[in-house]
C-alpha cells in the first residue's frame, strides 16, 4: 500500500512538472538565481581564503644572528621555536645564502656591492624567517625570543628582531583579515537568507495556480499526506533540474574566469577549484535546491490544507 501510494505521489508530482510546463520554468530559472547566489559564496569565500592565505604567508619575523654565531646556535632555536603551538614554519638561511641574496637583492647598486667587497670576510649572520599560524601571534613569537638571546656559552648570539619595526603592519594587517572574515561570513549568511525566501515566495505561487485541485482532491476525502506528496515532489524537481542547471552555468564561468581569476587571486584558480571539489559543490549546490525545494513546497501547501 506504501508503495503504490508513493508510486502515485512520484507519477502525480511528475506530472504536475511538466504539466505546468510555464509555471515550472519561472520557479526553475528563480531557483537558478537563488542557488547561483548560493554557489557563489563558496567560490568567494574560497577566493577570498586564498588571498588571506597568501598574505599570511608573506608576514614574517626574521631573527638576525650575529656573524660569531655558529649554525648550531640557530639550529638549536629553530627546533625551540618549531615546537611552538603558534609557529607554522620556521625556515633557516645560511650566512653564505643571506650573502648571495644580498649580493642579487643590489645588484645594479654598485656603492653597495663595491662596499661589500672592501670588507674581510662575510658580515652577515644567519636568519631565521618564522611564519606564525596568526598574525596576531607573533607578539609571543618575539616574547619567547626575547628570553633566548644568549648560546650554550653564554654569548649574545641574536643581532635583532624585526617584529618590532614590522609591529604596525602586522597589527593592521589581523584587522584586515578579522573584518574581511567577519564580512564573508555575514555576507554569505544574507544571501542564502535571502534566497530562501525568494525560492519560498516562488514556490508559493506556483501552489497558487494548483489550489482548486486542492480543494477538489480534500472535498474527495484525500489524505493530507496524500495533498501533500506531490507538491513536495515537485519541489524536489524544482531543485533538482536547478541545481544541475546552476552547476552547468559554473562551469562555464569557471572556465571562462579561470585566467582572470589567477591574476585577481594570486593562486587561486576558480576553474581548478570547481574541478577538484566539484563533489563539495555538487552536494551543497543540488542539495540546497532540493531541500528548499522540498520544505517551500510543504510549508506552502499548508495554507490551502488550513483553510
Amino acid at each position: 500500500m506504501f508503495v503504490t501510494t508513493l508510486r502515485r505521489i512520484v507519477r502525480t508530482g511528475f506530472h504536475g512538472f511538466w504539466r505546468n510546463g510555464f509555471v515550472s520554468l519561472a520557479a526553475v530559472l528563480i531557483m537558478v538565481i537563488a542557488l547561483s547566489v548560493i554557489g557563489s559564496t563558496l567560490f568567494m569565500n574560497a577566493g577570498l581564503s586564498s588571498v588571506l592565505s597568501d598574505i599570511r604567508s608573506r608576514v614574517d619575523v626574521n631573527v638576525n644572528f650575529l656573524p660569531e654565531a655558529t649554525e648550531a646556535d640557530a639550529l638549536t632555536l629553530k627546533e625551540s621555536l618549531e615546537s611552538l603551538p603558534e609557529v607554522e614554519t620556521v625556515t633557516y638561511v645560511s650566512r653564505e645564502e643571506v650573502l648571495t641574496n644580498f649580493r642579487e637583492r643590489h645588484k645594479d647598486d654598485q656603492v653597495r656591492l663595491q662596499a661589500l667587497e672592501e670588507l674581510d670576510g662575510n658580515p652577515f649572520g644567519a636568519r631565521l624567517n618564522i611564519i606564525a599560524k596568526d598574525p596576531t601571534q607573533y607578539q609571543g613569537v618575539a616574547d619567547f625570543l626575547g628570553d633566548r638571546n644568549t648560546s650554550l656559552s653564554g654569548d649574545q648570539v641574536i643581532d635583532n628582531v624585526n617584529f618590532n619595526e614590522n609591529k604596525e603592519a602586522i597589527d593592521r594587517l589581523s584587522i584586515i583579515i578579522t573584518s574581511t572574515e567577519r564580512l564573508g561570513f555575514f555576507l554569505g549568511i544574507l544571501l542564502v537568507i535571502i534566497s530562501v525566501i525568494i525560492t519560498f515566495n516562488t514556490i508559493r505561487l506556483t501552489i497558487y495556480v494548483s489550489r482548486e485541485e486542492i480543494g477538489v482532491m480534500r472535498l474527495v476525502g484525500a489524505s493530507v499526506a496524500y495533498i501533500r506528496g506531490p507538491f513536495v515532489f515537485t519541489g524536489i524537481m524544482y531543485g533538482l533540474v536547478s541545481g544541475l542547471l546552476t552547476l552547468g552555468i559554473f562551469y562555464g564561468l569557471a572556465l571562462w574566469l579561470s585566467g582572470p581569476s589567477e591574476r585577481l587571486f594570486g593562486d587561486f584558480n576558480v576553474f581548478q577549484y570547481y574541478t577538484s571539489n566539484f563533489g563539495q559543490i555538487f552536494l551543497v549546490v543540488v542539495g540546497s535546491g532540493i531541500i528548499m525545494g522540498a520544505i517551500s513546497s510543504y510549508l506552502a501547501v499548508m495554507r490551502y490544507l488550513k483553510s
